[in-house]
């Protein structure tokens, strides 16, 4: 054997192969340098920061982020990561979180699990460190489905009505709770509005009884419309009863 300091000869005959099995510490650090596990921990890390921030004073998902993302880190450190694949990883789930928080229909999502793939296949060596695919596949999938719940989320609520503000007001059917009298070319009365009396305007006559629908609203009046709606006497209005004469 030739050594810096010369040559020497070693004694090996006789010797026997004694076996040491590794202790606990260098399991438990051979399970943390895992691709796969590395991986995820990663992402939970990640997401229990961002949950963090989003919800601050949780505490568990802060704890357990920071805990995985510096155990993630170290597993990298271990492990040849391809540091644009990293990126690509971090950029993904940037976008997927980014489209619960900013409407876009999708358009960051899709980027999102784009950027989280691509990064996903490139991050280590393909040889013998590769993350497998059925997990960046079922990774995706779940990213996936939560961006689809967001989107479908966020088209159901554009759908409702509002449930608050002015804007509630606006096509709700009142009852007249008088005969409008004209003024000035308009017909002035009052309505009765969420179980109280609001005084009203309208370009058509309106009776005592009459149901109308809200169509505007000016400061503590509202301007109405009449109603297909029978009136609250069970007779119909005027402008019903004109329609079935004809």
């Amino acid at each position: 054997m030739r050594l810096t300091s010369g040559d020497a000869t070693l004694q090996t005959a006789g010797l026997k192969i004694v076996r040491m099995q590794p202790d606990w510490r260098t399991r438990l650090l051979s399970v943390i340098t895992n691709p796969n596990v590395a991986y995820f921990l990663m992402i939970i890390g990640f997401y229990g920061i961002i949950f963090e921030l989003a919800s601050p004073g949780a505490v568990v998902p802060g704890v357990v982020g920071a805990i995985c993302l510096i155990l993630a880190m170290f597993a990298f450190q271990v492990l040849s990561v391809n540091y644009a694949g990293l990126a690509l990883i971090l950029l993904g789930l940037g976008f997927i979180v980014g489209e619960s928080l900013v409407p876009s229909f999708g358009i960051l999502g899709v980027g999102g699990i784009v950027a989280f793939v691509a990064g996903s296949i490139i991050l280590m060596d393909g040889s013998h460190r590769a993350i497998s695919l059925p997990t960046i596949g079922g990774t995706a999938a779940v990213a996936a489905g939560f961006i689809f719940w967001t989107v479908a989320r966020f088209v159901g609520l554009r759908k409702k009505l509002p449930v608050s503000g002015t804007e509630q007001v606006i096509r709700r059917t009142v009852v007249a709770l008088n005969d409008f009298s004209e003024e000035h070319g308009r017909y002035r009365g009052h309505v009765r509005l969420s179980g109280e009396r609001w005084k009203a305007v309208s370009h058509h006559p309106v009776r005592q009884g009459d149901a109308v629908m809200v169509t505007g609203i000016d400061g503590l009046t509202v301007s109405v419309e009449a109603a297909d709606a029978p009136r609250a006497d069970g007779t119909h209005s005027d402008q019903q009863r004109n329609e079935e004469a004809v």
